[in-house]
């Protein structure tokens, strides 16, 4: 194998472990971390915080981190817990920072490994793909906001995405972590009434996020980071 050969499957090397972790985590884990298993587990989870409170964060900081990094299956059930080992807050805060690291990891992995690439075809082509490129880096903010936000985009591609773009990591990571705030903010509280729930022999409603009464205020957080792109498009319609 070449020099270049070597360095380019290194290079790659993060991302197909992630892939190959997701892969093999999705059937092994898709019946482990459930709503139900929390359920049956809460007991010794609440005992075990009450006696090692700092050991219960980390740890369960790094296994949130450890699902988002490889997208395993169980980032809803790992949002719910931290609203129910640690209320809404520091559960959204833990939740949101756990996440983000690991999206952290996922756009790195991707850029390292095809992004740059990607992202420098993408800049030297010409036509619609390069009106295309320019007007996500002219809006690159709003953009990345968007994504966030909306909960018709999945996490998992909300972090591939940027990657392929060339968007500057800073930009990435103040965007995931301010954007992810409302969807966390909601599953965390809801994370926080599950003793209820869980007394009643209920599930959680895990829709709520599309009731109007808060699916709303989302679209008009959406609206307001889509409004610099509204406003470019009007300028650049007018002209100088």
């Amino acid at each position: 194998m070449t020099t270049t050969a070597t360095h380019t499957l290194i290079r790659k090397l993060p991302l197909i472990t992630i892939i190959v972790v997701a892969v093999i985590g999705t059937y092994l884990l898709r019946d482990k971390l459930t709503f139900e298993a929390l359920a049956e587990n809460r007991e010794a989870l609440l005992a075990f915080r009450d006696n090692n409170y700092l050991v219960t964060v980390m740890a369960f900081m790094a296994a949130y981190i450890v699902i988002v990094a490889f997208s395993l299956p169980g980032a809803t059930i790992a949002t719910l817990t931290g609203g129910f080992l640690f209320g809404v807050f520091p559960g959204a805060l833990f939740n949101m920072t756990a996440a983000t690291i690991g999206a952290t990891g996922i756009f790195l992995a991707a850029r390292w490994g095809f992004g740059e690439a990607l992202s420098q075809k993408l800049d030297s082509a010409e036509g619609m793909v390069k009106k295309v490129k320019a007007g996500i880096n002219d809006n690159q903010w709003s953009m990345l906001f968007l994504m966030r936000l909306l909960p018709i985009v999945p996490f998992f591609l909300a972090n591939l995405i940027p990657s392929f773009l060339g968007v500057p990591l800073h930009r990435f990571v103040v965007s995931t972590f301010f954007g992810i705030i409302p969807g966390a903010v909601i599953y965390t509280s809801v994370g926080g009434g599950l003793g209820e729930i869980f007394a009643k022999g209920e599930a959680p409603n895990l829709g709520i996020i599309f009731e109007p009464a808060i699916l709303f205020p989302i679209i008009g957080l959406s609206a307001l980071a889509a409004l610099p792109i509204v406003i470019k498009a009007v300028r650049s319609k007018k002209g100088p």
